[in-house]
């Protein structure tokens, strides 16, 4: 399998200006360049700029992968936004980060993961996650806590390590966040032990009937924050607000990275324990119908034994392999019969006779041997 690597950088916030699009050119004569998106493919080489550097002065989301393993994700916000010293309290590893810029702040996941057997090259993949960054914006904190997890996984935490507040909501993931948990396998044994000390998130109602009771001045504060362009931001701050002021905010903890890894590794051999019972019950059932069946087939057989016997000998007669083949399916079924019916000297007396009538047909005779029918 020949080296493959995948790149790509979304602008979502604010498009690129031209004098952007011309600097990364320079970086790559390859890339798909727009407005709001740089894409590369390398099968032999590697990009020319840094990642990094490329967050913190052009994109909002990134995903990186190799086909030897390699995964990475970075979501760049506003310091605004999210507060670098709750981020740190979840991403501190190499495995999730939190970078620093002058105005931004970067969210870092990396993972390791083993090499892939088949390989499907990707699209798509960045857009079905990117709504995680908004609702990391909007006060959900259950993206920093997955790259906590994450980092348990790959063993950059230390076992004495005490989890960071879990957030709301944990053990029901939105379908960005499962995409996330998806690309970089994050364990989900792992996310439901830690999930059960999660409580729910408020629904829908409950923000309507807040954002009713704040004063007549700030909502109109808000809302021409909204007509002049700001929309997403005053969601994001509304959801943050609503969040603290809710009680859906992270609920303390005091469980180690030690205690979760072991719950999730007990849990995780327990599903498989009876994952095999129930495989195995299911193995017993269709056992069990097959063998009836079978045996409602000998009694129709019982039927017309002589029949049979006769059928058999047509089916030979006509020197054709795969009637060969349907004559000797036949004959062991006789063969059982007589097993069941305490004949079997009788079927073995006969199959013999059919044996010495036919011994010049050595293709029919090996069937017979193979199928081990008496000789």
């Amino acid at each position: 399998m020949s080296e493959y690597q995948y790149y790509e950088f979304l602008a979502l916030d604010r498009p690129l200006t031209d004098k952007q699009r011309a600097e990364l050119r320079s970086l790559s004569t390859r890339a798909e360049i727009t407005a709001t998106r740089f894409v590369n493919e390398y099968h032999w080489g590697d990009l020319k700029g840094d990642p990094q550097k490329m967050m913190e002065r052009y994109f909002d989301a990134f995903l990186y992968l190799a086909n030897w393993g390699t995964r990475r994700l970075m979501f760049r916000l506003p310091r605004g936004v999210l507060d670098g010293e709750t981020a740190g309290l979840y991403c501190y590893t190499d495995a999730a980060s939190v970078i620093e810029t002058g105005g931004h702040l970067i969210v870092s996941l990396y993972a390791d993961r083993d090499p892939d057997d088949y390989w499907e090259e990707p699209g798509g993949q960045l857009a079905a996650m990117v709504q995680a960054r908004s609702e990391l914006a909007a006060g959900d904190l259950r993206l920093l806590y997955l790259g906590w997890l994450l980092a348990v996984q790959s063993d950059d935490v230390d076992d004495e390590d005490t989890e960071p507040p879990v957030p709301a909501g944990l053990g029901d993931l939105s379908a960005p966040l499962q995409a996330i948990v998806d690309f970089l396998e994050i364990d989900e044994d792992l996310i439901t032990v830690a999930a059960a000390v999660s409580p729910e998130v408020q629904d829908g109602e409950g923000l309507a009937g807040w954002i009713a009771s704040l004063p007549a001045e700030e909502k109109d504060t808000l809302l021409t924050r909204v007509a002049s362009g700001e929309g997403a931001q005053v969601q994001a701050l509304l959801l943050r607000r609503f969040r603290a002021a809710g009680g859906s905010e992270p609920t303390a903890s005091a469980r180690t990275a030690a205690e979760l890894w072991q719950a999730a590794g007990d849990r995780k051999a327990a599903r498989q324990k009876a994952e095999e019972r129930r495989r195995s019950e299911e193995e017993a059932r269709n056992a069990a119908a097959r063998a009836a069946a079978y045996a409602r087939h000998l009694d129709e057989l019982a039927t017309g034994t002589e029949a049979a016997w006769q059928e058999a000998a047509a089916l030979i007669e006509t020197k054709r392999p795969r009637d060969y083949d349907l004559a000797v399916t036949l004959l062991r079924d006789l063969e059982a019969l007589a097993d069941r019916q305490s004949d079997s000297a009788a079927f073995t007396k006969r199959l013999l006779e059919l044996r010495a009538q036919h011994q010049r047909k050595p293709s029919l005779l090996d069937r017979f041997d193979k199928a081990g029918l008496p000789r």
